[in-house]
């Protein structure tokens, strides 16, 4: 049997196009394609000794807000399909020798074919492109075929996994499949084919299959591929195949999309594939949650912490433990955190600790893809580095948005010899976090006032960054009480009544916001970007004659803008 795919083969002999091609029929035919949910709240501080690592990371969570953060997240649909004469080869399936384009394995299989054909004469992203466009073009005003006949009670179903020794691509990419055979009745055996060495398999598969897949108990199965089937069922996930899709398939979608060069090509672009991943939730990982909620019903569970930091069992996983780690649980025991290991815990155990947390905190690691059983009021804290921002932190997006989980990454040092050299994951895979003292004071201070304690902050930088810390994670209330600490702090400092009023502003409290920032005028007199949001705001909150005050408080100190502003808004000369 082969387990070879020639991926030198052009685009249109090699992906498989289930509007036109043989061998891919729908079981059920899908109720929606894509559309908008409600996600997590998403945030990530910076968190380095070093100032320019600091300025590195600031500058990359700018980008990823303003490019690559979609006004909502988007759920992609998954149901299951037919596939004649399939092929599972390493960790894609096939079906007529051409490769499914299916969730997460698509991506996999286009950057080996990118890499593969790096040295061709023609552009592999440019193949791609033309190829897509060529499909979207062909495929207009066609339905993918349906499956007509009656399915065998024998007819097996078979996932591709990418390995059996990884957590987060097993869960979220491989189990969450069998989510699709929800209503279906099916009777067959279940196959998992994975390409790794048998003896990588670790116990998780199996069991997680077992615990949330009940009904099927004697009937999943692990094999190496390569494996061949005359018919076989799988799933199929619409994110993996948009490219090719009528166009007509995803209308509206571009209306969630940031006004942003990246997208300039429309949301089938290839420029647009990676930015959509992090924002886009697979209708099987929801399906996952569903289910794994629903087993732990009516089981007792208070054994389990609610706040507790989890650590790594480094017999069964990669061993990067974290500097400082010692340290901040020292200071976590002091407010009830107890130190969790997932490894020791049954799969049950693990959905129901998350799902009854308070707070979780860790350093990246696979085991942040329990955030999927979170609860919308759960805090999910991890320590990261700038490396785990720039190729990991989109990762668990989609887990946080499943969750509606309050999901917030603190990034600060490598612990390495020269924590100012950035690694090389091709050669230093990824580099473990290290947190400084004032680090670990600035996590432990987010922490503890989240739980309600508010710490005495007596520097005014360290206040306003803790502000905009709560501010940026929707806690605007607990920040407003934090800087109420410290009044004498907040009235001689601009920069912190400008925090407040932006508390306000998000509460929508304009009288509050409007006396804010009157205190953020009188600390400094000098900014006149502070009078025009005075008039914006006094304008909100009806209140003309602070309007005509700080105009003319602005005509005085700052003519230039004054005649700029009023010359732009006729609306002004109403008020006058």
């Amino acid at each position: 049997m082969r387990n070879k795919i020639d991926l030198t083969l052009p685009p249109d002999r090699l992906f498989l196009n289930p509007w036109q091609d043989p061998g891919f029929r729908l079981l059920l035919e899908p109720e929606f394609h894509w559309r908008p949910i409600e996600g997590g709240q998403i945030a990530g501080f910076t968190a380095s000794a070093h100032q320019e690592i600091n300025k590195k990371i600031r500058q990359l969570l700018r980008r990823t807000e303003r490019n690559r953060t979609l006004t909502t997240p988007i759920e992609f649909n998954a149901v299951p399909v037919m596939l004649d004469q399939a092929d599972f080869r390493q960790s894609f399936v096939l079906a007529h020798d051409r490769v499914m384009l299916s969730g997460a394995a698509a991506k996999r299989v286009m950057t080996r074919f990118r890499k593969a054909n790096a040295r061709a004469e023609i552009n592999a992203n440019e193949q791609l492109a033309a190829f897509f466009e060529t499909c979207r073009d062909g495929n207009k005003n066609r339905e993918i075929p349906l499956y007509s006949g009656l399915l065998e009670p024998d007819t097996p179903f078979a996932v591709e996994c990418r390995n059996t020794f990884n957590y987060f691509h097993f869960i979220t990419e491989s189990l969450s499949q069998l989510t699709v055979l929800d209503g279906l009745d099916f009777q067959g055996d279940i196959y998992f084919h994975f390409p790794n060495s048998e003896d990588k398999q670790r116990p998780f598969a199996t069991t997680f299959a077992e615990a949330l897949f009940p009904e099927f108990k004697g009937r999943i199965f692990f094999e190496r591929v390569p494996k061949e089937y005359p018919n076989v069922v799988t799933a199929y996930e619409l994110d993996g195949g948009y490219h090719m899709a009528p166009t007509a398939d995803f209308e509206g979608i571009q209306e969630h999309m940031p006004d942003s060069d990246v997208w300039q090509h429309g949301v089938a672009s290839l420029e647009a594939y990676d930015p959509l991943a992090m924002n886009l939730v697979n209708t099987n990982l929801l399906a996952l949650r569903a289910r794994a909620l629903r087993a732990i019903e009516g089981l007792e569970f208070d054994h389990l912490p609610k706040r507790f930091f989890v650590g790594r069992d480094t017999r069964l996983s990669r061993e990067r433990q974290m500097e400082g780690e010692d340290l901040l649980f020292e200071h976590l025991q002091m407010f009830g955190f107890e130190y969790v290991v997932f490894e020791s815990l049954s799969p049950l155990e693990q959905i129901a600790l998350m799902a009854r947390a308070e707070m979780m905190v860790s350093y990246h690691g696979a085991g942040f893809t329990n955030m999927l059983f979170a609860s919308p009021q759960t805090y999910v804290i991890e320590i990261g580095t700038l490396q785990t921002a720039q190729i990991r932190w989109g990762d668990f997006w989609p887990l946080a948005n499943a969750s509606r989980c309050r999901y917030v990454s603190f990034f600060g040092d490598y612990r390495a010899k020269n924590p100012l050299i950035e690694p090389e994951f091709s050669e230093d895979g990824i580099v473990p976090a290290s947190l400084s003292e004032g680090a670990i004071g600035q996590v432990m201070a987010f922490i503890v006032t989240v739980l309600g304690h508010y710490p005495d902050l007596k520097d005014p930088d360290a206040l306003g960054r803790l502000a905009r810390e709560l501010l940026h994670v929707g806690e605007a209330e607990r920040a407003i009480k934090l800087l109420e600490q410290r009044e004498e702090l907040v009235h001689a400092d601009s920069k912190l009544c400008l925090v407040r009023a932006d508390c306000h502003k998000a509460l929508e409290e304009p009288k509050s916001e409007l006396l804010a920032l009157d205190l953020a005028h009188k600390a400094d007199p000098d900014r006149w970007q502070t009078l025009v949001r005075m008039i914006w705001c006094a304008n909100h909150c009806d209140r003309p004659q602070v309007i005509r005050w700080a105009l003319a408080r602005l005509k005085t100190d700052f003519p230039d803008r004054h005649d700029a502003f009023v010359a732009k808004h006729d609306w002004l000369r109403f008020v006058a």
